[in-house]
């Protein structure tokens, strides 16, 4: 018998949880799906391993024995995956870097320049992910090292460090009927329909949605997208509008749109996140990123 080890690694965060809920909030999954999830392994092993009540999901007899195995199973295969990728990068003099959008910004020449510097050799391979997956690479072991916003999921799993804080901005229809105004609050747009990441990817949705922020009001979405071309075009297209990092005016300016300060909600952070940090090309790389950190202000200009 054939287990997925995603499988594994959900029946791990339900057990821990005992409530689907707040698993499928970590796990950047919907309900659903993870219910499915669950019953898919239980059918797999022939085995019962919850039991389910209004009051959460409790762990049978199997259950709690699988749950005392699977996460030193689980950090084995993550641990022997993460070295065999490792040694193909090191042996290719490769070091893997997951960005997500305009995470990278406009320091990233120059910190790619000093890390040659230091590893003369050396090619760093830059990886762009989609917003579905905000680790840019890290949860699945596909990059040494990753240039991305916090917060994202499974943060706490890896070393942080923060590069630069900018605020967020409103992104408009050019022809909404705020995009001529200096400055909008957050609360005259609790109404207006905005584009959104899927629903699989949970609290990373919210809270580019500031749903934290919302007073309750449940947000309307107009459009789910997944990359920068297709959620530019539609909010260009007026399907909705977005919360954005205040460096995407500089990145993604286009026709049609129009981005406006907005007060009401918190500022994004920049950060470099690795896994291993006994790895002395990644610590070089990470140096590299912090020595640059304040290259460029919020304005995308030399400090």
């Amino acid at each position: 018998m054939d287990v997925d080890t995603r499988l594994l690694r959900y029946f791990a965060v339900v057990a821990e949880e005992g409530n689907l809920t707040r698993a499928a909030q970590r796990l950047f999954v919907s309900q659903p799906a993870l219910t499915k999830q669950i019953k898919q392994l239980e059918s797999l092993m022939g085995v019962q391993l919850f039991t389910r009540s209004r009051a959460g999901m409790a762990l049978t007899e199997p259950g709690s024995t699988l749950a005392g195995r699977v996460p030193v199973l689980l950090a084995d295969w993550d641990r022997m995956l993460r070295d065999t990728k490792g040694a193909a990068s090191q042996a290719a003099k490769v070091l893997r870097v997951g960005f997500l959008a305009s995470a990278a910004n406009e320091a990233t020449p120059d910190i790619i320049a000093a890390f040659a510097g230091r590893r003369p050799g050396w090619r760093v391979d830059m990886r762009q992910a989609t917003w579905s997956n905000p680790s840019a690479g890290l949860s699945d072991g596909d990059v040494d090292a990753a240039i991305t916003r916090l917060p994202f999921p499974g943060q706490e799993n890896w070393h942080v460090r923060v590069l630069l804080t900018e605020p967020r901005v409103i992104a408009l229809p050019s022809a909404h009927r705020l995009a001529g105004r200096d400055r909008i609050d957050f609360h005259e747009l609790w109404d207006e329909p905005f584009v959104a990441a899927a629903p699989e990817t949970g609290w990373w949705r919210d809270y580019w949605l500031a749903a934290d922020e919302r007073a309750g009001c449940e947000p309307r979405i107009g459009a789910v997208t997944d990359t920068p071309d297709d959620w530019l075009s539609a909010i260009a297209n007026g399907y909705g509008i977005a919360l954005a990092p205040e460096s995407s005016a500089r990145f993604y300016a286009r026709p049609g749109i129009t981005y406006r300060p907005v007060s009401g909600v918190d500022p994004t952070q920049v950060c470099v996140a690795w896994t291993d940090d006994g790895n002395a090309v990644v610590r070089d790389f990470v140096q590299c990123c912090l020595a640059r950190s304040g290259a460029f202000d919020t304005e995308g200009h030399q400090s």
